[in-house]
């Protein structure tokens, strides 16, 4: 064994041991050659799929040999098991490429592609950390593993454009045969649907009638599980290819009798088509097993969230390990994940798609039972060996060399991704005055594992305080302001947010002199989540009012007004709940003031915004009119939409909406005098 090697860190961890591990590996490539090709949708992205599994298969056959001879390097067991879990998902999202219908997935094109480049960059952070060098590997496959690592990485979101298009098509002529069937009127042209039909595949009576039949059957899944207006969306296509079959043979017996479908329907069938299948479901909300939006989204013994139906299903067939890792699960309890249930029902509001509820009352009852049996279910085995493994890794981080210190806390980062058991376990471990030394750590895997687990961890109230307590802010502050890589600095602002939402802490954090500045600098340089990220910490420490000159200071305003009409930003109300609660200050106030071109911003955001946005923007224009009436108020006058825009807040506004609303008709309605 090399120097400094240790036992592999995965099987302590109660991953499967390598030999059966790389068997597994090999079973599922080999699947994978023999999935049934000739998808005329995403081809691109399922043949650069096959071929990198293909290209593995030979690594994987390789490091078996080698098992038998000598034991892995930790960092190979936990970057075969990453493997695996990416192949395993690649396979089922490819069988469902296949299998599934053309059209419903033609309809999801931009989310598939998506989640084919989410296993894409994946697969390269695992192999990232494969040992090479500590491998017994020909020269071939090591370059083959290189090469194909230096791919992955450079690999970009590729969606077919003609996919797009022919989507596109699709929808505005299931628009046009909705209005055409309840007004008499709209045209669609059927020579072209049948040629867009033609060009993903669906050529003849036959084809169309299977497609029907798959489209039926997802609205009876859609609408199980409360998803009614996708429902209606579906019908809308079943709608529009029944009519071109029956164009293309009249006399055809498969016409299909929607009055007879047993699935609901809306009334709002065009109004909500276009806007859901623009909408692209997040990956975390996605069940492994279904790649459905899941409903009521459940944590089994590793650590992973599956959908409660799905992974019901999967263990009621005789299954005893997580198919999204391969563990063995050493026990069966599903644990309700009441946060990320939470998250999936707000997105749900904000983006104007109906949940289950109706099934959720319906069904309340029973499981409230069954969320007491899973409770009781987990046993003291299941925190025993979650706190054994904990204490190991913190020895790891404490003694072990750099690859080792890498590894350790990016298991951490993974342990304390879910479950506030686990969380707690791992700081009683005392994991947490080492993952802040280790923020110091010029590799950057390292400083971005730590401050992962870091963020992971103050999820649990107790913790935050226990990383205050450690004095991790001013390392955090180091990673925020000069972090290794981008991501490393998002998670710090992260970091910043999940502790300042205790009271007392937006004093302390907001009293560093560093800690604004670098979150005002994130908000301009860094992605759509990391702006998100910092937007949401200043927003924290705004709420002190000591902080709220700082962030003005700063130099966040201006950057505040510009990402309100950054579509690809895409934090317009979060920007604007920041400026809401800078305008309660002087300086605030008079900065938010020097800004011509955010008067008709506002109004155009009272007229197309979300119910938030609404409620910000009418919160602006109250201030600043109240404030500095006799210039603003005379230019919300002069703008045709604004009045209207007002009257139909009051009428469909929230209640602070309304009255907010309604003070600044008022206020406008003195003026006119």
């Amino acid at each position: 064994m090399e120097e400094g090697a240790q036992p592999p860190l995965m099987v302590s961890s109660g991953f499967l041991p390598a030999a059966t591990l790389l068997e597994s590996l090999i079973l599922v490539s080999d699947d994978m050659a023999s999935v049934e090709k000739g998808p005329i949708l995403q081809r691109k992205n399922i043949s650069a799929m096959m071929r990198r599994i293909s290209l593995l298969s030979s690594l994987f056959e390789e490091i078996q040999e080698q098992v038998q001879k000598q034991p892995l390097p930790p960092s190979s067991v936990l970057c075969l098991t990453e493997l695996y879990s990416v192949i395993q998902r690649a396979k089922i999202l490819i069988e469902s490429s296949v299998q599934g219908s053309l059209l419903w997935n033609l309809m999801q094109t931009e989310s598939i592609s998506n989640q084919f480049y989410t296993l894409v960059k994946e697969m390269a952070m695992a192999i990232d950390i494969l040992p090479l060098s500590l491998l017994d590997l020909t020269a071939d496959t090591k370059e083959q593993v290189e090469l194909l690592h230096k791919q992955a990485t450079r690999a970009q979101l590729y969606v077919d454009h003609v996919e797009a298009q022919t989507r596109d098509h699709l929808i505005r002529a299931a628009v046009t045969n909705n209005e055409g069937s309840r007004k008499s009127k709209g045209f669609v042209d059927l020579v072209r649907v049948r040629d867009s039909l033609s060009s993903i595949g669906v050529n003849s009576p036959e084809q169309i009638a299977q497609e029907v039949t798959k489209l039926e059957a997802e609205a009876e899944k859609q609408a199980g599980t409360g998803g009614l207006v996708v429902v209606s969306n579906i019908n809308s296509l079943i709608s529009l290819i029944s009519i071109s079959k029956t164009s293309v043979e009249e006399n055809s017996t498969a016409h299909v009798d929607l009055k007879k479908r047993k699935v609901p329907t809306s009334n709002h069938q065009d109004q909500s088509f276009s806007s859901f299948m623009a909408v692209s479901v997040p990956d975390e909300f996605r069940c492994p097993i279904s790649l459905d939006l899941m409903n009521d989204p459940v944590i089994v013994a590793s650590g992973h969230t599956y959908d409660r139906s799905s992974i019901a299903q999967w263990i009621n067939s005789g299954h005893h390990t997580c198919p999204k890792s391969g563990q063995r699960l050493i026990h069966m309890a599903l644990i309700p994940n009441y946060a990320l249930r939470s998250l999936i029902q707000q997105w749900c509001q904000e983006n104007m798609i109906p949940t289950a509820s109706e099934v959720e009352r319906s069904s309340s009852k029973r499981r409230s039972s069954e969320t007491a049996v899973d409770h009781i279910s987990v046993t003291k085995a299941a925190a025993d060996a979650v706190k054994m493994t904990a204490e190991f890794l913190v020895g790891k981080l404490a003694t072990g060399s750099r690859d080792i210190q890498r590894q350790a806390a990016y298991e951490l980062r993974l342990l304390a991704k879910t479950g506030m058991d686990n969380r707690s376990i791992i700081a009683e471990a005392g994991a947490i005055p080492f993952l802040v030394t280790l923020l110091g750590s010029p590799d950057s895997r390292i400083q971005e594992n730590a401050v992962t687990a870091l963020l992971n961890l103050s999820i649990h109230e107790n913790n935050k305080m226990l990383i205050m307590a450690a004095g991790a802010i001013d390392s955090i502050v180091e990673v925020l302001q000069s972090g290794n890589t981008m991501e490393a600095k998002e998670n710090a602002a992260a970091t910043v947010f999940s502790l300042s939402i205790i009271g007392e802490h937006k004093a302390i954090i907001g009293a560093h002199p560093r800690v604004i500045p670098a979150l005002v600098r994130l908000l301009g340089e860094g992605t759509t989540a990391g702006k998100r990220d910092a937007a949401t910490a200043l927003f924290n420490l705004a709420l002190f009012n000591a902080n709220r000159g700082k962030v003005i200071l700063s130099g966040a305003v201006p950057l505040l007004i510009e990402l309100l009409t950054d579509d690809k930003a895409g934090i317009t109300d979060d920007a604007l709940a920041v400026l809401s609660l800078l305008l309660g200050c002087a300086q605030g106030l008079e900065e938010i003031r020097r800004s011509r071109d955010l008067v008709p911003l506002l109004i155009d955001l009272l007229r197309f915004g979300s119910s938030r946005g609404k409620e910000n923007a009418i919160t602006l224009l109250l201030g600043l009119c109240k404030d500095g009436g006799e210039e603003v108020a005379p230019r919300l006058l002069m703008n045709p939409y604004s009045i209207p825009s007002l009257q139909r807040l009051t009428a469909d506004g929230s209640l602070k909406a309304r009255r907010k609303a309604d003070a600044l008709l008022r206020i406008l309605n003195r003026c006119c005098f």
